[in-house]
């Protein structure tokens, strides 16, 4: 079955390659363009999903808001989209090794969010999201239902063993389907500052004894909360990602090294995210390198979640513009030119 190959093809990817870098991909055509521009693997975002190619045909924020299987659908139309363009490459009595031939059956990691509920809800989910073919899964430890972008304020944060109990789910719902599905662990620690519980040991230390007045307990967000929950995922998930509000080497690597102190060799994933402000932040000597040196902490898969939504948002409303202004001249130079090129 498709996530069975796709999940054997990213497995092989993150363990073989220094580091995967991916684009997020919002249409089967986008992906189709990627895999014929030589990216090795797919990333599909529920913020993307949410915005604009969910089930309720809406634009929503990144709150969850959309139904439940949206993003299978999505995974779905894209590797039927692979499909099609293999049959036609096929057709063509291009076969691998050949010149021109293109890998278009790309691994996709999908995004299930907070799991849109409790563990029979993430079973679901991943089990749907098998049957549509991906290769890897990624749940965060937010609370479902006020379920935030990770570059918002006030998200919430389920204690750690509801959040390991999800990535247990997880991976029954494959091997139920006796299927090597990639479960990858989000924390969103590093920025969440509440919790619906304070039962948990493992979130204790970090609770400040405060409340709020829809009930959350208050806790020190930061590094050191982002870590023990990393930890704890560790023996749950494939790879492990702590969600940053700007891109830093030096707390990517202090975050790698306190994980591989106690889960040596544990494979990490890292978003490179469109909502970092990368030219405020780093200079263009650091940019160029920065999927390197990730990759060399241990960060094997890395990904630009809203690339495929930016590029085309900014790009048909740069051709737009034009277009209103000069006509078919802006369309020739701008799209036709540059594709015949």
């Amino acid at each position: 079955m498709k996530a069975r190959r796709g999940a054997e093809k990213l497995w092989d990817l993150v363990n073989n390659e220094p580091y995967v870098n991916c684009l997020g991909a919002l249409t089967g055509g986008q992906a189709v363009q990627q895999a014929k521009a030589g990216i090795k693997a797919i990333y599909l975002s529920g913020w993307q999903v949410a915005a604009d190619n969910n089930e309720y045909s809406a634009m929503y924020p990144d709150q969850s808001l959309y139904p439940v299987d949206s993003v299978p659908k999505v995974v779905e139309r894209i590797n039927n989209s692979f499909n099609r363009a293999d049959e036609i490459q096929w057709s063509k009595n291009i076969n691998k090794g050949d010149a021109g031939h293109v890998e278009y059956h790309l691994p996709i990691v999908a995004d299930a969010e907070a799991g849109f509920g409790g563990v029979l809800n993430a079973y679901e989910l991943m089990k749907a999201m098998i049957r549509a073919g991906a290769a890897g899964v990624h749940w965060e430890d937010q609370l479902a239902s006020v379920k935030k972008c990770g570059h918002m304020g006030g998200k919430v944060l389920v204690p750690t063993t509801e959040a390991v109990q999800k990535l247990i789910a997880a991976r029954m719902a494959a091997d139920v389907y006796g299927v090597p599905t990639l479960v990858i662990a989000r924390t969103d620690a590093e920025a969440a500052d509440l919790l619906t519980s304070d039962y948990d040991e493992n979130d204790k230390p970090f609770l400040t004894g405060e409340r709020t007045a829809e009930g959350f307990y208050k806790t020190r967000k930061g590094l050191d909360q982002a870590i023990s929950r990393a930890i704890a995922y560790a023996d749950y998930a494939d790879l492990v990602w702590c969600e940053t509000g700007t891109p830093d080497l030096e707390y990517a690597r202090k975050f790698a090294e306190a994980v591989h102190k106690v889960h040596p060799g544990k494979m990490l994933a890292y978003n490179c995210s469109p909502s970092f402000n990368w030219k405020k932040n780093l200079d263009d000597a650091t940019i160029a390198k920065f999927q390197k040196e990730l990759g060399a902490m241990g960060y094997k898969y890395q990904f630009i979640t809203l690339a495929g939504i930016h590029s085309m948002w900014y790009n048909m409303f740069d051709l737009a513009q034009d277009y209103a202004k000069r006509g078919m001249s802006a369309y020739v130079e701008k799209v036709q030119e540059p594709e015949f090129a």
